[in-house]
């Protein structure tokens, strides 16, 4: 009798790290960065004792150098967050300087000579530059010199296909990497989902339904959404998939032909794709700023686009005899 066949016949495996942009150990496991660093410190301590060997004991010296040292090697050694310590140090302290508060109009500027200096000092918001300068209606983001699109994908779990499938999903998105010459980033985000205005619709439709058993079964649907809204804290995962072109490329819709591209190449994974208009990007990037802010109803206005408000309305007088 033969032996029954593995499901994993035909499939070769291979061990990948995680931290292939590791940088390279130089020596006594150490990279360049952390050896420059420790080097510098350990000149700097020298120069400090041979400075100081006159006034201070030996005793303080030695003691105030092993300190420092073991704090300088904790600097180089460590990571926090992903980075190393130095490198987080000095994005703590960018942060901590830079500005609070940011515009998109220019407050650096002179006050005119008809505006009225205040009285006391007042922070102005600094500069907003944004890498983007514009979007038009067919989703291309103007980067400088170069436009970008973005694509909207759906996930899919691998977990519930079979090991041949599995292999081929990965296979598909393995030739798509292979696939890219110019940089792509991959956002992968939770979201909240707004389930009452879902709820609210639902409940409105439910009257206008042909049949009662219809109206029934929408108003049970929208009140168990509206409390599944209230017990929990439901969320949706977005996948947003950001194609860019070259500086040298030509034609006037690259960008959205990549993006057409990336949709193409991705449909093999049983996925839902979509490469995104002028509105659906100007959302995307919205929400991606602030992903915990409900939606304003009614979309975002266009760049140089008259923003106008409904009539005031007269009050009515009555009139008595």
């Amino acid at each position: 009798m033969s032996p029954k066949p593995d499901a994993t016949d035909g499939l070769y495996g291979a061990r990948v790290p995680a931290d292939v942009d590791a940088p390279d150990k130089v020596l006594y496991g150490l990279t360049f960065r952390q050896l420059a660093i420790v080097a510098v410190a350990a000149v700097v301590f020298y120069g400090g004792g041979k400075a100081l060997h006159t006034v201070v004991p030996a005793p303080v010296l030695l003691g105030a150098g092993v300190v420092l040292g073991g704090l300088v090697f904790g600097l180089a050694v460590s990571r926090r967050d992903g980075l190393p310590m130095d490198v987080w140090l000095a994005c703590a302290v960018r942060h901590w300087r830079a500005p609070r508060a940011l515009s998109t109009t220019d407050t650096t500027a002179k006050t005119p000579d008809w505006v009225q200096a205040p009285a006391s000092k007042v922070t102005l918001p600094a500069p907003l530059r944004l890498p983007a300068d514009a979007i038009d209606d067919r989703g291309e983001i103007s980067l400088g010199a170069v436009k970008a699109a973005i694509v909207a994908a759906t996930s899919v779990n691998l977990a519930l296909r079979t090991a041949d499938e599995q292999a081929a999903l990965v296979d598909t998105f393995g030739r798509w990497l292979n696939s890219l010459s110019t940089p792509t980033q991959i956002v992968v985000s939770a979201q909240p989902v707004d389930l009452h205005s879902a709820a609210h619709t639902l409940a409105q439709a439910a009257d206008a339904m042909p049949h009662p058993a219809l109206a029934d079964a929408a108003a049970d649907h929208a009140r168990f959404l509206d409390d599944l809204a209230q017990r929990r804290d439901p969320l949706r995962r977005q996948v947003l998939i950001v194609t860019r072109t070259t500086s040298g490329e030509r034609g006037e819709h690259a960008a959205r032909r990549r993006a057409d591209q990336t949709v193409r190449a991705l449909s093999g994974l049983g996925v839902t794709t979509r490469a995104l208009d002028g509105h659906a990007a100007t959302a995307a990037l919205a929400a991606a700023a602030d992903p915990y802010r409900p939606s304003r109803p009614g979309g975002l206005a266009a760049p140089h686009t008259t923003i106008t408000g409904p009539p005031a309305r007269r009050p009515r007088t009555r009139r008595t005899s």
